[in-house]
């Protein structure tokens, strides 16, 4: 490692390779214990290695040249990444292209339109698409609204497919179709928001949230590297919110016909068309 005027610490390649290395514990327990996902872990290291150097690349190339059609580019990539990442999570999921798009579609409405007002109104920087904000402040977005947002839609179907009687009764006795899976929207809304809620609730007293330890790491001043950290929760938490929301709202809507009947036959288990 090597240390900087400013006080930043450079890693080498020999830092991170001990702190890799500490990945063979991990995977050691899992052996152990029986757990069974040593492969799944070191898959994830792999892969997290060449997706976060491959970013680096194109960053310092973004920066050099500050095209915004390589912006755009890198965005959509990152979209349609999450987009897919949504889909495979949940259990029961809508058949055809809403299985994919509805997750696609909330995080464009949330975390992408977040991100546009955040760097225009709030960060100002020139240009206003300076890749520099743009890009890791929609990587921070699409991420947690991500996990939000497949929550959500994993309650909802699962939650749905296992009481579809209890809405089909409900939908015989007279409830509109919006009433009969109220319970369960407003189950899996709670769900999704869950994990943002607790994030600010013991933010700075049982954790250190990642931008602001990354920004002390590199010398930042701490009281800015909070300030920075709040805006980003705050815009996390209201993402969260209206994706998880345009989500749940689609899905819900797109588990009954025109005629207000429950069709089973649009919710599909995992790993089947």
């Amino acid at each position: 490692m090597t240390e900087t005027t400013s006080g930043f610490i450079a890693l080498s390649h020999t830092d991170l390779l001990l702190a890799a290395a500490l990945l063979v514990l991990a995977g050691g327990l899992s052996w152990r214990l029986q757990l069974d996902i040593e492969k799944r872990l070191l898959i994830s290291a792999l892969r997290s290695t060449i997706q976060l150097l491959l970013l680096g690349l194109i960053l310092h190339s973004l920066f050099s040249t500050l095209s915004p059609w390589l912006i755009t580019l890198v965005a959509t990539v990152m979209l349609a990444v999450a987009g897919y990442e949504v889909w495979s999570r949940q259990t029961r999921r809508l058949r055809g292209w809403w299985g994919y798009g509805t997750g696609a579609l909330s995080m464009l409405l949330s975390s992408v339109t977040i991100a546009l007002l955040s760097v225009s109104i709030i960060l100002q920087p020139s240009p206003w698409y300076h890749p520099q904000y743009l890009i890791p402040l929609l990587g921070m977005l699409l991420g947690n609204t991500m996990t939000g947002i497949a929550v959500a839609m994993n309650s909802l179907g699962r939650e749905t497919w296992s009481r579809r009687g209890e809405i089909e009764a409900r939908l015989m006795l007279g409830d509109s179709a919006a009433d009969a899976i109220a319970e369960i929207r407003r189950a899996a809304l709670r769900a999704g928001l869950i994990p943002i809620i607790n994030s600010m609730a013991t933010a700075g007293v049982v954790s250190l949230p990642g931008m602001m330890t990354g920004q002390i790491l590199a010398g930042g001043d701490p009281m800015e590297a909070a300030k920075y950290q709040l805006m980003i929760m705050f815009l996390i938490a209201a993402g969260t919110a209206l994706g998880a929301t345009s989500a749940v709202m689609i899905m819900a809507h797109r588990l009954f016909d025109e005629r207000q009947r429950l069709s089973r036959q649009r919710l599909t288990p995992a790993g089947k068309n």
